[in-house]
């Protein structure tokens, strides 16, 4: 998957890809790229709403981590789709915002 909207806040594109992985109720990801050095998230679904926590070193070394609440859905082109809400831990300003996933 790739973020193909993202908040004013956030860090993640295009051009960060995320390989998810998923046992039974687990789903974890590792991602990367744009600017993101390295990234990694763990949660537990539950129905169609993901809630998880992502931690991730950016390109510029800054480390950052937060907590994310995302609902799943399938696109009309059969592409699973994920808007998800999120909270910096790391950052007092400017702290929550929206990013949009789709299957690549």
């Amino acid at each position: 998957m790739n973020v193909i909207q993202t908040a004013e806040n956030g860090v993640v594109n295009r051009e960060t890809v995320f390989h998810f992985t998923q046992e039974d109720d687990i789903v974890q990801a590792n991602y990367a790229g744009g600017k993101i050095a390295k990234g990694f998230l763990v949660g537990k679904l539950m129905g169609n709403i993901l809630n998880f926590s992502y931690c991730q070193l950016q390109i510029d070394g800054r480390l950052d981590n937060g907590s994310s609440k995302g609902k799943l859905s399938v696109t009309n082109e059969g592409k699973i789709r994920l808007i998800e809400n999120f909270e910096w831990q790391s950052r007092s300003e400017d702290s929550k915002g929206m990013n949009v996933f789709e299957e690549i």
